[in-house]
């Protein structure tokens, strides 16, 4: 189960099959799905000479060329389509839909078709953004595709119409049938579940694969039942990138990283076009540093340069002095950009300080201790606003219960610090979405007298590390389900019931997946043979997207609901 290999395969083929010299036209979904997963020298290496966008209507004619169009069956892509054919530029189309397509639109492109210049229409399933190879997201902006209907429980319908769409394509582009369970308290995760049990029976023919011994399982999971993991701030490479500095369809943005050069204001992040990446994905700083010099060091006798490093500044001072080097490569200046970047964002944010702080919120219980810290916080002018509305936030959730807890005396804090109202209304909105009486389970480990206990004792004990001592949730539901303890009322099954040790394990997170839960999936890939596990979500979530997503959502409810 390797979604980046199962849509590189799509594209592949596509291009592979149609011989001769060709343009690749696409829309925006399908151009971010194809940049993830292939190259440009690999097109062009199959004939592919130019990539372009439907959305591009003054196109020049080129009638010498064979078009092949790759495209998300959408109603705006099947229009353009439409137009396209009606007044063609290429010599002949040739048409993969990213999904299945619907009866009344090839209808439509047929009769578009006037001077039969299409000469293949199929359905590829690369309808999801692959981004690791067990991770992948549906890219579901809260502007583009507003989750929740009048409530939190409930879809929006075209929210829930690209979800479906989605993991139905993932599911045939991994060529598995699954038996389907959901988290007990979720009503958007069973009405996804009920509407892709539907579809898959109506689509039974495209399903019609080999059976196993063992069916694979599609696990529903809502982000409400762990509000704490997109809360905090992260130390492994791939999900500090994301927490910092945002990475967006495999691009992060860097033109407001000081002295920037030019040519790095944007780079680019992908495990399968990039080795270097690839191997850091889930170190943590500390080790991701000593890694990086040794990268450096590595090119440096290429360049047979003696100058000394033993730090990033070191590092960043050789790529700037020597030309050559940055020729010889590119990959590694944009590694020592990154991490000089991160490195200098977590001394100027206090964000060891901090983390340190979110850890002790979100791993143990010290009410006194943790509201003078947290008020010191805000009273500091080195932690952003966004820092401040974490910890607050976290306050807020594992203290909810506490008789007297200082939530709203914290909350003034915040709109003194300058901090938006809209923004600070996010602590209570968090509540009313993600709080005590919505999730389902014991998050906090603080329902049961013997479990609190144990809980609190732990946290005295210290750890290997304070920066990385919460675990996701989804790692005990992980575990549970492998060991086939997942229990039954807490997680139903749909249809089907299977009580086998599963093997394929697809997880949707409806609300946003998170890097620090794609590193939780990675391990158990590497560590439980036999066992295969992919995650996915309508997103994947840093700390901003996650309160972002919070805030637009409640915007929109009506006022009786805020």
């Amino acid at each position: 189960m390797d979604v980046i290999q199962a849509a590189q395969a799509y594209i592949k083929k596509m291009v592979s099959d149609v011989t001769g010299m060709k343009v690749l036209l696409m829309d925006q979904a399908t151009t971010s799905i194809t940049s993830a997963v292939t190259t440009q020298s690999t097109l062009l290496s199959k004939e592919t000479f130019l990539v372009d966008r439907i959305e591009h209507e003054h196109r020049d004619v080129m009638m010498h060329l064979k078009c092949v169009c790759f495209l998300r069956p959408s109603e705006d892509s099947i229009q353009r389509l439409v137009e396209e054919l009606r007044n063609p530029k290429y010599r002949e189309y040739y048409v993969y839909f990213s999904n299945v397509v619907k009866k009344s639109a090839i209808e439509q492109l047929a009769e578009a078709d006037e001077n039969e210049l299409v000469r293949e229409v199929q359905e590829y399933y690369a309808d999801y953004l692959p981004i690791n190879q067990d991770l992948f997201s549906l890219n579901m902006k809260p502007q583009a595709y507003p989750l929740y209907g009048d409530d939190l429980h409930k879809w929006n319908a075209a929210a829930l119409q690209r979800t479906l769409q989605g993991l139905m394509a993932t599911l045939l582009s991994l060529k598995k049938r699954p038996v389907i369970r959901y988290e007990r308290n979720s009503g958007m995760a069973k009405r996804l579940g009920r509407e892709i049990s539907t579809a898959i029976q109506g689509e039974s023919n495209l399903f019609n694969f080999r059976q196993t011994d063992t069916p694979p399982v599609l696990l529903l999971l809502d982000r409400r039942n762990d509000p704490v993991t997109p809360l905090l701030n992260q130390w492994t490479y791939q999900a500090m990138v994301h927490e910092l500095l945002g990475i967006d369809n495999g691009r992060v943005d860097l033109t407001s990283v000081p002295d920037i050069r030019s040519d790095m204001k944007e780079v680019i992040l992908s495990v399968d076009q990039d080795s270097f990446y690839h191997k850091t994905l889930y170190y943590n700083f500390g080790d991701l540093g000593e890694n990086i010099k040794q990268y450096v060091e590595e090119y440096q006798k290429k360049t047979q340069s003696n100058m000394k490093i033993d730090s990033i500044a070191d590092m960043k001072r050789f790529v700037e002095n020597y030309p050559e080097f940055r020729k010889l490569s590119g990959n590694v200046t944009k590694h020592v950009t990154l991490v000089g970047e991160l490195s200098r964002l977590v001394e100027k944010n206090g964000l060891l300080d901090l983390s340190e702080l979110e850890q002790s919120l979100a791993c143990s219980e010290s009410h006194a201790n943790d509201l003078q810290r947290i008020r010191e916080m805000l009273a500091s002018p080195k932690i952003s606003n966004l820092g401040k509305l974490r910890l607050v936030c976290l306050y807020a959730l594992r203290y909810e219960s506490y008789p007297n807890n200082a939530t709203k005396e914290l909350m003034q804090m915040l709109a003194k610090c300058g901090v938006d109202e809209r923004i600070v209304q996010c602590v209570d909105h968090l509540i009313a979405y993600a709080g005590d009486r919505q999730r389902q389970g014991d998050l906090f480990q603080n329902r049961d007298i013997f479990s609190r206990s144990r809980h609190v004792f732990r946290g005295l004990k210290g750890v290997e590390n304070v920066y990385t001592q919460h675990t996701p949730r989804l790692g005990e539901t992980l575990e549970a389900l492998i060991k086939c303890k997942l229990k039954d009322p807490e997680y139903p099954f749909l249809d089907q019931v299977s009580r086998d040790r599963p093997q394929d394990i697809i997880v949707f997170m409806v609300g946003g997946a998170t890097y620090a839960e794609a590193r939780l999936v990675a391990q158990i890939n590497n560590s439980t043979p036999g066992v295969r596990v992919v995650l996915g979500g309508t997103t994947v979530h840093n700390s901003e997207s996650f309160v972002e997503e919070l805030v637009y959502a409640f915007n929109r409810m009506p006022p009786s609901l805020r």
